[in-house]
């Protein structure tokens, strides 16, 4: 796909949480096509300690109001910098990057889209274009806290939402692969993203029940376009950026040890 380096605006930005933000960016110009699992490296401007771009997940594209959707976590000065944003400012991204997620080919499957924490950003849009193709969408989502179980609103416009939280705050205690959904039901596709040890938990169901399972990798992705190599990880065909080949991959393609 063509990548474009745009000067978008904020047109708002939502605080969640304490630790989460919403940045919602449009522009003059239509905004291009984007998939769901693609992401974007964002510039940050106005930090002395940030020198890198960000790799952003597309958390929600909204064509009919040419709006763009961002989840930032803040983490370090560069979240912190993004989630400081007001609207009117600029913020310029290289997307879209990366592959995307793949809808399932038999239109009555059953899916899952399992998040943990940040890793619940791409999931939103996933389901979103699952939901218009005609599928029937359940996600999973989990948190430390019923404070970091965010948008649930959103999610819900989309699918059947379940959710865990590991004090029991909201929904079922404990972490999202203990969810009594995985015990007492079958899905013929898993969509994941989060914890690198959550992915592995859902891997190990879905390969143990037959299932199709896509994992979005959160490796540190400083360039986008497979120049760095700092987020190398090693597959069945050998070492492969994930910036470029991924970040989602068919778990039958990664050498984990699940």
């Amino acid at each position: 796909m063509k990548k474009f380096m745009l000067d978008l605006s904020v047109k708002e930005n939502k605080i969640l949480s304490d630790q989460y933000h919403l940045l919602i960016l449009t522009s003059a110009e239509k905004l291009p096509e984007i998939l769901p699992g693609q992401f974007a490296e964002v510039r940050v401007d106005g930090s002395a300690t940030t020198f890198l771009r960000r790799p952003i997940s597309i958390h929600y594209i909204d064509y009919d109001a040419n709006e763009l959707w961002l989840l930032i976590q803040v983490k370090g000065d560069g979240t912190k910098r993004l989630a400081q944003m007001t609207a009117g400012e600029s913020l310029n991204l290289l997307l879209p990057l990366g592959n995307n997620f793949n809808e399932p080919v038999e239109k009555d499957a059953s899916v899952l889209l399992v998040g943990g924490g940040c890793g619940v950003a791409p999931l939103l849009y996933l389901g979103a274009h699952l939901k218009r193709n005609g599928f029937k969408v359940n996600f999973l989502l989990g948190a430390r806290t019923k404070d970091d179980l965010i948008e649930l609103c959103e999610y819900e416009r989309f699918g059947n939402v379940f959710t865990t939280t590991e004090d029991g705050t909201l929904g079922e205690r404990g972490f999202v692969t203990q969810h009594s959904l995985l015990n007492g039901s079958n899905f013929d596709y898993f969509y994941t993203c989060g914890p690198t040890p959550m992915m592995k938990a859902v891997a190990r169901h879905a390969l143990k029940t037959k299932a199709i399972c896509e994992v979005s990798l959160e490796n540190t992705m400083a360039c986008g376009i497979g120049a760095c190599l700092c987020c190398v990880t090693d597959t069945t065909e050998g070492h492969v950026c994930v910036c470029t080949e991924g970040p989602v991959f068919n778990i039958t393609k990664l050498k984990w040890q699940i």
